[in-house]
């Protein structure tokens, strides 16, 4: 269920309302979701990396994960920020069209080879993803495993690693928490990594990927 809050934000969004990326508000979760007055926007039409992801690149593992995310804040630093909401996901996000003084966000990220066209969802930046493969930007200057795959490993749930038994839960209200041995609701927790839930080996690890730590 929607807050008051979260009714008007997604109203203001709609309505193309300005928001400073330089106010305390707004900040980059990775590089295709942003946090605007407390509601999680995620970039329509793109899919980038996640932040404790990393890529291969020439023969070294790259932090490509980190580094999108850092594309995006650079992109959004100081700048005037447009939002057009579309529609909440299944994790209760807002799905939106952002643009950073004029410059579509989703574009920008494409076209820098910080994200991937999700043509599963969208055809916008399809042509755009096809120039910089061809250019070998970005990520196309190495190998990646697709965000999506990464996010859904073919393994079992609850097959956790020795060692990374750290739980990233997203709640029912599309709250990102993760759990570690010994809190309350750890045994109760169940991982599915066809949600985007997954196994930590550090709380450090956790927070890469956008998960906070539960209170309790």
């Amino acid at each position: 269920m929607l807050t008051f809050r979260s009714v008007l934000v997604l109203a203001l969004l709609a309505l193309g309302t300005p928001l400073s990326a330089a106010e305390p508000d707004v900040r980059v979760v990775d590089g295709d979701s942003l946090v605007i007055a407390g509601e999680r926007i995620r970039l329509q039409g793109i899919d980038a990396p996640e932040m404790a992801q990393t890529c291969d690149r020439g023969g070294a593992v790259w932090r490509c994960g980190k580094w999108s995310a850092r594309v995006l804040a650079d992109a959004v630093a100081g700048a005037q920020i447009r939002c057009k909401a579309i529609e909440l996901d299944r994790y209760g996000r807002t799905v939106a069209t952002c643009r950073a003084n004029g410059v579509d966000l989703g574009q920008h990220m494409v076209q820098a080879g910080a994200a991937r066209a999700y043509a599963r969802y969208s055809d916008q930046y399809v042509a755009t993803e096809a120039r910089a493969r061809v250019a070998k930007v970005g990520l196309w200057e190495g190998r990646m495993v697709t965000p999506e795959v990464y996010r859904h490993p073919v393994v079992p749930a609850q097959a956790a690693k020795k060692g990374c038994d750290i739980k990233g839960n997203i709640s029912s209200k599309g709250v990102w928490i993760y759990h570690v041995p010994g809190q309350r609701d750890y045994s109760n927790t169940r991982i599915s990594p066809s949600k985007g839930e997954a196994y930590f080996c550090s709380a450090a690890e956790a927070r890469d990927a956008g998960f906070r730590a539960a209170k309790r």
